[in-house]
């Protein structure tokens, strides 16, 4: 009863292309997809420590192998990324895999159901604390992938980059939800956030 529903499938009203501009993906069927070449889009609604839910399907139709096949992301404060990709029968790099903490952390297993079909994420996040420009405690997250724990309490090394280890920077500790346009007819669906408190002691 505490959630604060991002997208229902009715409208894009709560979210918006990264100018800012009004989001251009296809909205139908109680769900969302990827426009390709349109860009990313980002919650208007800006939150930090949360549990977050996420519904989303690969193309039904394959196409491509490895990182050009399903590939999308959902970014937590627009800085960290977890993998979406379709990694169903299709062999990736390790901390590019379905559930990965992008370029950091493979996921514990991979739970990717068929393309096409619809998956969850439920993540528990929590972000980090700086002090001026001291991070004084990293980013802890736990990811729940169609039922399974692929991640638990996984302290990040900064933000989330291809090939390369990026440190954290002192950043707000709130930011959108990013949903990455990569090319692929991803898709979208119930996405939702409750916020959490108490998590502010070292």
């Amino acid at each position: 009863s505490d959630a604060v529903v991002l997208f229902d499938g009715r409208d894009l009203a709560k979210w918006a292309a990264m100018d800012g501009s009004p989001a251009k993906w296809k909205l139908e069927g109680g769900y969302m997809e990827v426009v390709p070449k349109t860009g990313s889009i980002q919650s208007r609604e800006h939150f930090g420590d949360c549990q977050l839910h996420v519904e989303w399907a690969a193309p039904t139709e394959v196409k491509g192998e490895s990182q050009g096949r399903g590939n999308s992301g959902v970014f937590v404060l627009g800085l960290y990324e977890l993998q979406v990709l379709d990694c169903y029968n299709n062999p990736t790099y390790a901390d590019g895999t379905t559930a990965a903490i992008y370029g950091q952390f493979p996921p514990l297993v991979n739970a990717c159901r068929k393309p096409g079909e619809w998956q969850t994420y439920d993540v528990v996040w929590v972000g980090p604390r700086f002090e001026a420009d001291k991070l004084v405690r990293p980013a802890c997250v736990t990811v729940i992938h169609n039922g399974l724990v692929v991640h638990h309490c996984t302290e990040l090394i900064g933000r989330t980059t291809h090939r390369q280890l990026a440190p954290y920077a002192p950043h707000p500790p709130t930011g959108p939800l990013v949903l990455q346009d990569h090319g692929d007819l991803v898709r979208y669906r119930n996405i939702w956030y409750r916020p959490l408190t108490g998590y502010d002691e070292a």
